[in-house]
């Protein structure tokens, strides 16, 4: 869609092409034209009264006295001032018309945004945050991107997210990604201090929402749960995590890659635990359990407290899923760690 200030800019031309014609048409014609101050007609004048004519001003001191001059107003400068009249009218309207419609499908869009997610910058992280959690079934309309960059934003729009440019540090520019209506916040900004701001300030419009804030120093993890994180990813401390094993054993290096990247090989999912599985321990279910979520708790496979599964907890597995499959919507991945 072409932008609104090309459009304007070509109206604009479009009307200062009008207004040359015009003129020439009288200076073509001068002869026939009188100016109450010196009774002739020069260039300037010619544009002075086109300018007068097609804006309906009218001042009345150059006039059309000769027939041909008249009929020259009457079959050509008219149309020509209804044509200019066109084009600068019509981009008013049209742009109150765009606006307007903006408005109305903001409005409706805000009205029906409940329990959505919000993506604070859509920079890698929170691209692949968007393409991770989108893997479970959430439909893209129910994502909105916050980013202070155009680019940035018609990017996200392209690929179908909804999009709010502005400072995420803001509470006013959260408000209209209806972050207080969000089930759950990703922060993935490029500096640290501002995932702090914009934590402490979504903390502040929703305090129900779950928050995940991605942030590059371990030293400032703490800083960001403070400011009302329920979960922290260290991007260079996992990286150097990463690279360590990488080192010690290729192999195991190779086994974690493959369960950060989503959609492939092997997985992590969160589930819930189904009735054929109640009573029986982690190790005698189909799948490989790493963990079990037990109310606020998460307990070890092997944790002797656990004893038989309950139907109210949730299975943290380890699964195997082929290329474009997509993950079952009653499981959840787990964020990068």
């Amino acid at each position: 869609m072409e932008r609104p200030i090309r459009q304007v800019a070509k109206r604009l031309l479009m009307a200062f092409a009008v207004l040359v014609v015009t003129a020439l048409v009288v200076y073509a014609d001068r002869a026939g034209y009188n100016d109450n101050s010196d009774s002739s007609v020069d260039f300037l004048d010619a544009f002075y009264y086109a300018t007068v004519t097609l804006s309906t001003t009218g001042y009345g001191d150059i006039t059309p006295v000769s027939d041909s001059a008249r009929l020259t107003n009457i079959f050509v400068i008219t149309p020509l001032r209804v044509l200019f009249l066109i084009i600068l009218v019509g981009t008013t309207l049209e742009v109150l018309t765009e606006r307007t419609r903006e408005e109305w499908r903001l409005n409706r869009w805000r009205s029906t945004l409940r329990d959505h997610t919000v993506v604070i910058g859509f920079g890698t992280k929170g691209r692949s945050a968007i393409q991770t959690v989108c893997t479970t079934g959430l439909k893209k309309e129910q994502v909105v991107v916050v980013d202070p960059s155009n680019k940035v934003i018609d990017a996200a729009t392209s690929e179908g997210f909804a999009g709010v440019i502005g400072d995420a540090t803001r509470s006013e520019v959260l408000r209209r990604a209806e972050v207080h209506r969000a089930r759950q916040i990703i922060i993935a900004p490029q500096r640290d201090d501002t995932a702090v701001l914009v934590t402490l300030t979504a903390r502040q419009l929703n305090r129900g929402a779950k928050i995940v804030a991605a942030v590059r120093e371990e030293e400032n993890a703490p800083l960001l749960k403070q400011s009302g994180a329920d979960a922290v990813i260290t991007s260079s401390g996992a990286a150097g995590r990463l690279l360590g094993l990488s080192v010690l054993s290729p192999a195991a290096g190779m086994v974690m890659e493959d369960l950060i990247q989503q959609g492939s090989g092997l997985d992590i999912v969160e589930r819930p635990v189904v009735r054929a599985e109640v009573g029986r321990s982690p190790r005698e279910t189909d799948d490989l359990v790493v963990s079990v979520v037990r109310g606020h708790r998460v307990l070890g496979y092997d944790d002797s407290s656990i004893g038989g599964l309950q139907l109210t907890d949730r299975l943290i597995t380890i699964v195997r899923v082929t290329p474009g499959a997509r993950v079952a919507p009653h499981t959840r991945p787990l964020p990068e760690d």
